[in-house]
């Protein structure tokens, strides 16, 4: 306790010092925030990867346990627990600012609390559920951290790319429905409406076989059969994912599995909030209609 004073003091005596500005984060809160930002640390993949890609890999001095590793990013960086941070080690790293997510909080407990008293700056971005959201986050990142123009241009190849595909979607006359399974049986779960996954299968011209509900969804096998779906996408890894849905007992009768029509994509890219949403939108797109959408 008297080293985690102490650190704290030595965090607030530099804080006094810097130049500081007020900011509202993503989540709606207003926090004061040094107009230098030297070092930084993530709390989640997301950021990690917007920070990463921003040309911020060299003042990152701490991540999430699930960030992937990243030829900019140090390989001793100090990782830390996701929900369960170390407040003595992330004060320790002296930080200028925190970019937290909503996925970081258990209930409305802030696990962030004792540092924003240290005199850190936190700053939280809610998981984006639509691709506006994720351009946003982006400009919001670069802007505190002095990277705006990395930020327009990482946001205009997204847009050149998401207007590429609504060009070849507005073409297309009878869409695909199609079932996106993000955890498999016997825990099956779904996205529906508001959320960025389901964004992206209508993008592509397809048609979410549960867009007519809402975010995240644990269907039963009975409901996926009968919604019949002519396209199966499993962001699932594992070798035998995708043979493991052929062979599911009654889903022989399924279109998709009669038609070969069951296809794995990569878990990150679908899952996370980032720019690298873009790589999801192609394999969503070469999956479901692969005679219209091919990609480098």
């Amino acid at each position: 306790m008297k080293k985690l004073f102490a650190i704290c003091l030595a965090v607030l005596l530099l804080a006094g010092c810097a130049k500081t500005e007020t900011v509202t984060d993503r989540e709606g809160n207003e926090v004061i925030v040094p107009t230098k930002i030297e070092r930084i640390i993530s709390t989640a993949p997301s950021n990690s990867e917007v920070l990463l890609g921003l040309g911020l890999g060299e003042f990152i001095v701490g991540v999430d346990k699930y960030t992937s590793e990243h030829p900019e990013l140090d390989s001793e960086v100090t990782r830390f627990n996701f929900r369960e941070p170390d407040v003595e080690v992330l004060i320790g790293l002296e930080p200028d600012i925190i970019f937290a997510s909503g996925h970081n909080k258990v209930g409305d407990e802030d696990p962030y609390k004792l540092i924003k008293e240290a005199g850190i700056a936190v700053v939280y971005i809610p998981s984006s559920i639509s691709i506006e959201g994720i351009y946003e986050d982006i400009e919001f990142m670069a802007s505190l951290t002095g990277t705006e123009k990395a930020g327009e241009e990482m946001i205009n190849e997204m847009m050149a790319l998401v207007e590429e595909v609504k060009a070849i979607a507005q073409g297309i006359e009878t869409q695909k429905t199609v079932y996106l399974e993000i955890s498999p049986a016997p825990y099956i779960y779904t996205t529906g409406a508001n959320t960025f996954q389901d964004e992206l299968i209508t993008l592509v011209g397809g048609i979410n076989v549960f867009g007519d509900e809402e975010s995240w969804i644990s269907a039963s096998e009975e409901v996926i059969i009968a919604k019949n779906p002519e396209v199966i996408i499993t962001t699932v890894s594992g070798d035998t994912m995708v043979s493991d849905i052929t062979v599911r007992p009654g889903w022989e009768v399924i279109n998709a599995v009669m038609n070969n029509s069951v296809y794995q994509v990569e878990s990150n890219p679908i899952s996370r909030p980032s720019q690298n949403v873009v790589e999801a939108i192609k394999q969503l797109a070469e999956a479901i209609y692969p005679d219209l959408y091919e990609f480098e």
